[in-house]
């Protein structure tokens, strides 16, 4: 399985800062079944052990910065002692995955219901093509008003932190799912009427009044839709499989 999902999306694509792959456990384990998440915790290990599933695939990784001791210190080093005691094996695809031709920036392209998509800042890594963020074309052009509002819908959200509502009509969109501030000046060199992405900082907003629409809708709910390309890659490519899609949010962050 951890094949299928490297073979869709390859580690090469993973940015420098990143550690996608196999995160804790052994990879020659048959799988019982795979508890697909975006964030490991122990609330998501305890889901997998009710389960049954002795494999847990995240997006974002359980360990993101090297582990100088495993204990009970921290949320990360439980989750790990919790896996090992449990002979769960966790595997994540994160950066890789976001940069991934099919990946996690197609499925919100897919949840938009653009046509035309295509990677807003492509790169090519070991011979593997991939790249940040991507953009395409709206059915239909929309002004700016009915195109927040149908933002919040698709992505469920109850707010849209937005610049200065566009005059124009929308209609070539670029986004980015996670923190995608840094591609925002060459979603404006491709000419997008509008910006999605997850988070940007209080600074990225100022300057681009009338420029481009910025509709930042937080990390979490930018890409919630991942689970459905493990779903998707694992049914395809590892028939038999028990998949479950977890039913725990686990964002961090609340709306009070």
């Amino acid at each position: 399985m951890l094949r299928a999902l490297e073979q869709f999306a390859p580690l090469p694509l993973q940015e420098d800062y990143d550690n996608a792959g196999l995160q804790v456990g052994l990879t020659e384990t048959d799988a019982s079944g795979a508890l697909l998440c975006l964030d490991v915790t122990e609330e998501v290990i305890d889901e997998a052990i009710s389960l049954g599933c002795n494999l847990i695939v995240s997006h974002h990784p359980l360990i993101f910065r090297g582990l100088k001791q495993v204990s009970d210190y921290n949320m990360v080093q439980r989750c790990v002692v919790k896996a090992v005691k449990n002979d769960i094996t966790i595997v994540s695809m994160h950066t890789n995955l976001d940069n991934a031709k099919g990946g996690v920036n197609y499925k919100i392209a897919e949840k938009m219901q653009l046509a035309d998509v295509r990677i807003l800042a492509p790169k090519t890594v070991m011979g593997v093509e991939g790249g940040s963020g991507v953009v395409g074309e709206l059915p239909q052009p929309m002004k700016a008003t009915d195109f927040v509002k149908m933002v919040k819908e698709r992505f469920g959200v109850e707010c849209v932190q937005a610049n200065q509502l566009l005059g124009r009509e929308i209609r070539r969109v670029a986004l980015c799912g996670g923190a995608g501030a840094f591609l925002l000046d060459e979603a404006i060199a491709c000419q997008a009427d509008a910006f999605i992405t997850g988070e940007m900082h209080y600074h990225d907003f100022f300057g681009h009044e009338q420029e481009i629409q910025i509709c930042v809708i937080g990390h979490y709910q930018s890409e919630q839709f991942t689970n459905e390309i493990f779903k998707s890659i694992i049914t395809e490519r590892c028939k038999g499989v028990r998949c479950f899609l977890t039913k725990v949010n686990t964002n961090p962050i609340i709306c009070l």
